[in-house]
């Protein structure tokens, strides 16, 4: 009879204390899963390249377990559901790119951040550390990633005092295969009309900071990436845009909810 209660006893100690082990600081419970990212959904030969657009020249992409911000700005509220930054591109040192509170917000300990000099030398000592600088032309890999600066400028006598040719970079990437081009804020510079075999494509229209509608149109047709959103583009006629390019060049124009 002893023994059986010594066992009773011995079986309730042991249901009362493992719950407690599985949370002790030797065994820390599972984090909670990431959250999603959702968004258009581009097949490369690394899974889906998922393009989740956030506000005006703001926008993420997933792709490979990693998740790619540009020009993330307006604090940290934008970006508190979404998953944390592998890699953050910067185009440009005007504030709709560029918000030193926004991205010490939100840069981990592994985040990587791709940029031109200029962003580099305006960011606070605590950030450049985490920045790779890249100049017009310039090529890096980060994060299994293929990374070409392309420059974005104003050609326009009016706008150029806007953005001078090699302050900002636009970038292509290139993500299992598939080729992405950032344009930034740019005109319908030759850099862009001469760009090939792009599949995904984010170009800016809106005055006087970048160019016309009509412009962007044309460049889209002469350089035909398969698909392009415009972005960046407050205050422009994207119905107009879209006709602007057509259909017969092969390019799909999506028009999503930036603003």
């Amino acid at each position: 009879m002893l023994n059986a209660r010594l066992l009773a006893l011995s079986t309730l100690w042991l249901s009362l204390s493992l719950p407690a082990c599985t949370s002790s600081p030797e065994n820390p419970p599972a984090p909670p899963p990431a959250p999603a990212l959702s968004g258009d959904a581009f097949p490369t030969s690394q899974g889906d390249l998922i393009v989740h657009p956030v506000n005006h020249a703001s926008f993420l992409m997933g792709w490979a377990g990693k998740t790619i911000y540009v020009d993330p700005v307006g604090g940290a509220a934008p970006f508190e559901d979404l998953p944390a930054p592998d890699v953050i591109f910067v185009t440009d040192i005007h504030g709709d790119h560029l918000n030193a509170d926004t991205l010490t917000a939100l840069v981990k300990a592994e985040t990587v951040i791709v940029a031109p000099q200029a962003v580099h030398d305006a960011l606070p000592e605590n950030l450049r550390g985490a920045t790779q600088v890249l100049a017009n032309g310039g090529t890096l890999t980060v994060a299994d990633i293929a990374v070409e600066a392309i420059p974005m400028y104003n050609l326009t006598q009016e706008r150029l005092q806007y953005h001078e040719k090699g302050r900002g970079n636009g970038y292509v990437l290139t993500m299992g295969g598939k080729r992405v081009y950032i344009a930034g804020d740019t005109e319908d510079i030759p850099e862009m009309r001469q760009l090939r075999d792009i599949d995904v494509a984010f170009v800016p229209m809106n005055l006087p900071y970048t160019m016309t509608v009509d412009q962007a149109a044309s460049a889209v047709r002469e350089f035909k990436p398969k698909v392009v959103y415009p972005y960046h583009s407050r205050g422009s006629d994207l119905n107009e845009f879209t006709r602007l390019v057509g259909t017969d060049v092969g390019v799909e124009v999506r028009v999503r909810n930036w603003y």
